[in-house]
Parts: structure tokens; sequence; C-alpha cells
């Protein structure tokens, strides 16, 4: 019973942390078009910076992961939310491209020891039928922290448009101390020298494990999840661009938006979620996710009522808010006892998704602003067809396995 109520509590805590590190990232989506302004930078530059975050990511995920799994959970995450507090301190004294960038280089290093590390403590303290719901209470943290995000950012830009960033640092540095004092190691020493030699034959360059990568037996997960942070992050990157410059939305307007199309996908997470995965099975939640995400991330195109327009947001975020989680457990039931690892290119591929997307969304968007949601659109539809047809060959093959084992031996 007290160890129950000891994970429970440190779930608790891992639920803070990675909240604040969401809702730091999620402060600049309003924020950013008035940026363009004081800053006199183009639709391209926004998307660059977007993904100079997810780059220095993708570089430090895999390493995290590996670390978390050597020295244990506690002490990266402590590290991550220092590193992430200073890229807010940063952001918000930044006079010049230059140090937005800075900023956003540390912030990725900093998401990139947290989230590995979080995802693989929430493994360690539960049982595989505990998994989905332990996974489901992070991500709902996560979708609260981008639910929070643009709305704090919005309002907090009333005081003056860098206040958001700073009051996110002070967040994040009074979490780190929380946790040194509070959070106890999931791992102990004989565990971590466990998973230490198993992981020294996995010390190949970043490189090396992505294109290895496919070898694994979650390898479509890892598509999946580089697929969805595409669509995602061209969808959110030039959100509070399209709407400023097509209907001359305030921050507040973006903020609320925003906030109001994620609720669902936060409530979701946190009541109903695992009971979803364990009644229809991740790959039927994924394929309906990834083909209503595709149909309304088109639809935004052809709505201009300001109903219609939270309307199909709302139906956007809740589909890629419950992807991201039925992806992640899929990934954490096949990883076995490398969780640090799978957790680590779980976070790398989304990277990669994080990178690609703002880049595309932000040429696009200075070339016509309705280009980033057309290509959005059509990647989450192809990946819907590529989840079908695998679905329908892992079947195949069940059947053929079920066959071969029901015919009697002579």
């Amino acid at each position: 019973m007290a160890l129950m109520l000891r994970n429970r509590a440190a779930l608790l805590l891992l639920m803070f942390n990675i909240f604040l590190v969401f809702t730091g990232i999620g402060l600049v989506v309003p924020i950013m078009p008035t940026f363009m302004n004081t800053l006199h930078i183009s639709g391209s530059i926004v998307g660059l910076l977007t993904a100079t975050f997810s780059v220095s990511q993708l570089i430090c995920s895999p390493i995290g992961g590996r670390i978390s799994d050597r020295l244990g959970r506690k002490r990266v995450i402590i590290v991550g939310m220092a590193v992430f507090a200073v890229s807010e301190f940063l952001f918000g004294i930044a006079e010049a491209p230059w140090l937005l960038f800075v900023s956003r280089i540390l912030g990725g290093i900093g998401a990139a020891l947290i989230m590995p590390a979080v995802m693989a403590y929430t493994a360690d303290i539960t049982t595989d039928e505990e998994r989905a719901k332990g996974m489901g209470f992070i991500n709902a943290a996560i979708t609260t922290g981008f639910i929070i995000g643009p709305g704090i950012g919005g309002f907090l830009a009333e005081f003056g448009i860098r206040v958001p960033f700073f009051a996110a640092g002070v967040a994040a540095l009074i979490s780190g101390v929380i946790t040194l004092f509070v959070l106890p190691e999931s791992l102990s020493k004989e565990r971590q020298a466990e998973l230490a030699a198993q992981s020294l034959g996995r010390r190949e360059s970043l490189l090396k494990q992505l294109t290895t990568s496919y070898r694994l037996p979650y390898f479509l997960s890892l598509v999946i999840v580089f697929v969805s942070a595409f669509g995602l992050a061209n969808y959110e990157t030039v959100f509070g661009l399209f709407v400023d410059h097509k209907f001359g939305f305030t921050a507040r307007d973006i903020a609320v938006i925003i906030t109001f199309g994620s609720i669902a996908g936060a409530v979701v997470q946190a009541t109903i979620f695992g009971w979803l995965l364990n009644r229809f099975g991740e790959q039927l939640v994924i394929s309906i996710c990834l083909a209503a995400a595709s149909l309304f991330v088109l639809m935004t195109l052809f709505v201009h009522e300001y109903w219609l327009i939270v309307t199909v947001t709302f139906i956007v975020f809740l589909s890629i808010d419950i992807l991201r989680p039925a992806i992640g457990t899929q990934i954490s039931r096949r990883a076995g006892d490398q969780q640090g690892f799978a957790a680590g290119l779980n976070s790398a591929y989304s990277s990669l998704g994080n990178i690609a997307g703002p880049i595309v969304a932000g040429a696009l968007f200075d070339v016509n602003i309705n280009y980033p949601y057309v290509s959005a659109a059509v990647v989450l539809f192809l990946c819907f067809l590529l989840v079908l047809r695998v679905g329908s060959s892992d079947r195949k093959r069940a059947e053929a396995m079920g066959a071969e084992t029901a015919q009697p031996r002579v």
C-alpha cells in the first residue's frame, strides 16, 4: 500500500514537471506574431526557430535515454529542468533573432533530458496492465501544458511580451528543486548497473541508431510518431500566424482557441484513455485518430466563422492528443526492458517530425498561407493508409500462423 501511494505521488510530480516543460513550449504560440513584428522576422525564421528546438532535442534524446538507464531517472530530470529554465530566461531577454536560436537549442536539450527520463520512470513504476493508464496521465499533462501554455502566454503578454518566459523559467527552477528533495529514484543501484551493461552494445551514433531502427519491433510506431509530429508541427507552427494574417486575431484570441481545442484531449487522457486502448486496441485508435486529424486539418482552410474555427481546432487537437499516448503505449509495450532506450528513440522520431514540420510550414506560409495545412493533411492521410495496410498484413500473418497451429501433426 505504501509503495502504491509513493508511486502515485511520484507520478503526480512527473506530470507536473512535464506539464511545465510543455507549458513553456506553448507560451510562444500566441506571442510569435508580435515577435515577428518586433524583431522583423519572416515565417521561415519562425519555422526555423521551432525546428532548432527539435534539432537539439533530436541529437540529445537518445543520449538522454541512455543516461537515464545508466545514472537513474531522477538526476536526468533535475538537470533537464535546470537547462530548460535557463532557455526560458534567455528567450525572455532576447533582443535579436540569434539569441532566440540559442534559447531554443537549450530548450531542446532540456526537453531531450526530461522526456525520455519521465517516460522511462513511468514505465518503471507501472505494470504492463497499468502502462496505458500511466502513459495516459503523462500525456494528459503534456496536453494540459499545451492548453495552459498559450492561455498563460496570451494573458501574461498583456503585462509585457516577455513576462511569460520569465514566469516559466522561475516555475521550472522551483519544480527542479522540489524534484531534488521529493522524487525517489525508480531504479535501484543494481538495476542501473544491469541496464548500463545492457546499453554497452548500443553505443552507436544517433545516425546509426536511426538507420538501424527499422529492425525494432516498434519501428512502424516510430514512423507514426514522426508523421504525427510533422502534421501537428505544421498545424501549430503557423496557426497563430494563419489566424493573425487571415482574420486579425489577437494573442488572446489565439490563446482561447488553442485552449478550448485541447481541453477534451486532456480530459480523455486522464479518464477513459486506458479503457479505449484496452477495449479497441492501439491499432484501431491510431487509425481513427490519423483519419480525423487529416480531415479536420484540411477543413481549417474552409471555415471562416469564429465558432467553426474553434470546433475544427477542437477536433484536430483531440485526435492528436489521443494519438500521441496511443503510440507511446504501443512502443513501451514492445520495448521490454529497454524503456529508456525506446523512450529516447520515441523522442528522437518526434523531434524529426518537429524539425521537418516547422521548416516546411514556415517556407510554405511565405508562399501561400494555406499551403502548410494542405501538406499536413496529405501526410497524415498517407500515414493513415500505411497503418491500414500494415494492420491488414498483420492480421493475415496472424491468421496464417493460427491455421498452421491448428493443423494436426502426422
